[in-house]
């Protein structure tokens, strides 16, 4: 629906609206800002100034993108939590700071659900499992004959305590039988850079940390997250084609709003997006990123992150794992 015409729409029902619809202007009259729970120079800013021109394109406004990082996700939650619910304040969600940190925090500062409206999900990228060239292992069906073999031997690495490569892994200990030693890292490059080294027998990654890796010969991927197999490495198979269907699990980002925010905005910032991640420019770009446009209405978010959470609040309980307040 055309900005025009939804204005004209939501002055014609002022009663299924509120008192909003009827006094307020055209929505956006300014620039729009957004709270990433990452530092500055991530893909992820990248991503979002390629959805802002497609943003400005259409109403004037750009995205204002905005890194608070640090506190698995909490301070960036918090802030938007918090803003006045005129839609001109978002959030970026991740998996960590939606679906697992409910199950990992004895308490938190914001509810998923209570505390903010959906608009859409954003993108989802793939995650991997890569061992070292040198293992000596190609499949996954390989590696867990190697993990039985060797108990005790085998590690895997995340990029931090407490986020979807963590319980990956606990998901594949449980899965296969394994009992894989977890190692942490304090972000994905000390990870890779251990990984080539050969202080960690296998790490689950993002995609495009170990791709080039796997180009050279150093890595090897046994598996991708994604349902199917990634462009950038086609001949990596999915989790699912090689046996283990319950690591098929994207790491996501979705857009938020405060809660309270009227329903006519978020269906005016979710046309917004939607017609962004649709288009030509955005989708060709990410996928020199690994990320794919995953465009919802608000009410398929919430079913599709219900599930996610769930499935993630199975492997934290699992590994028994909570975070210190």
């Amino acid at each position: 629906m055309k900005r025009r015409q939804f204005v004209k729409s939501a002055v014609a029902v002022p009663g299924a609206l509120g008192a909003w619809s009827v006094q307020a202007a055209p929505f956006p009259e300014k620039p729009i800002r957004i709270l990433l729970p990452y530092a500055n120079g991530n893909l992820m800013d990248t991503a979002l100034r390629t959805v802002s021109d497609e943003i400005r394109a259409k109403t004037g406004h750009q995205l204002v993108i905005e890194s608070k990082p640090g506190g698995a996700g909490i301070i960036a939650a918090q802030g938007v939590a918090s803003a006045p619910p005129d839609g001109y304040t978002l959030l970026l969600a991740n998996t960590g700071l939606y679906a697992i940190n409910p199950h990992t925090f004895k308490k938190l500062p914001y509810d998923p659900e209570k505390s903010f409206k959906p608009v859409t999900n954003f993108l989802g990228t793939s995650m991997v499992l890569a061992v070292h060239s040198d293992l000596g292992v190609k499949t996954m069906a390989e590696f867990v004959a190697w993990g039985k073999s060797n108990p005790g031997r085998g590690s895997f690495a995340s990029f931090s305590m407490g986020n979807p490569s963590h319980f990956a892994g606990i998901i594949l200990n449980k899965r296969a039988g394994l009992d894989l030693t977890h190692i942490p890292y304090a972000g994905t490059p000390p990870a890779v850079q251990n990984l080539l080294g050969g202080q960690v027998t296998s790490a689950f990654l993002p995609l495009l940390a170990v791709a080039p890796h796997v180009k050279s010969g150093k890595v090897r991927v046994l598996g991708v997250s994604s349902p199917k197999r990634s462009p950038l490495l086609p001949d990596a198979p999915t989790f699912r084609e090689a046996g283990f269907p319950d690591l098929e699990r994207y790491l996501w980002v979705a857009v938020l709003a405060p809660a309270g925010t009227p329903d006519a905005i978020v269906a005016t910032l979710n046309e917004l997006f939607t017609t962004a991640l649709n288009s030509p420019k955005v989708r060709g770009q990410w996928l020199e990123m690994d990320f794919e446009p995953l465009p919802s209405t608000p009410a398929e978010f919430l079913s599709f992150a219900r599930e996610d959470t769930r499935v993630w609040g199975e492997a934290v309980k699992l590994s028994g794992f909570k975070m210190e307040d």
